[in-house]
């Protein structure tokens, strides 16, 4: 069964850096870049959209952390994220609270 948009909408939450480290120790962060709506990502990743999924990997609109982000929210545990679980992944994006 697939999962839609709206329910993905309704499964965002928020979480503090620090509360995602186990996340990114097992790699599977993907961060989620703010131009792109969190839900809409979650669905075509759960629907194995890989023309969608590819795209948005080639213009970098989603990717796994860079050293230089996870070197920046490491220094800011309190740092809030947007957080959308499409097992195995964890969707994330930063918010505008955490400037």
């Amino acid at each position: 069964m697939q999962i839609g948009r709206q329910e993905l909408a309704q499964q965002i939450d928020q979480a503090r850096w620090e509360w995602l480290l186990p996340h990114q120790k097992r790699d599977a962060l993907i961060w989620v870049n703010g131009m792109l709506e969190l839900a809409e990502v979650g669905e075509r990743l759960a629907a194995d959209d890989a023309a969608s999924v590819q795209a948005w990997l080639a213009s970098h609109m989603i990717a796994k952390p860079s050293p230089d982000q996870l070197d920046e929210w490491n220094r800011q545990p309190e740092r809030m994220f947007a957080m959308l679980v499409v097992s195995p992944f964890v969707l994330i994006q930063e918010t505008s609270d955490s400037e």
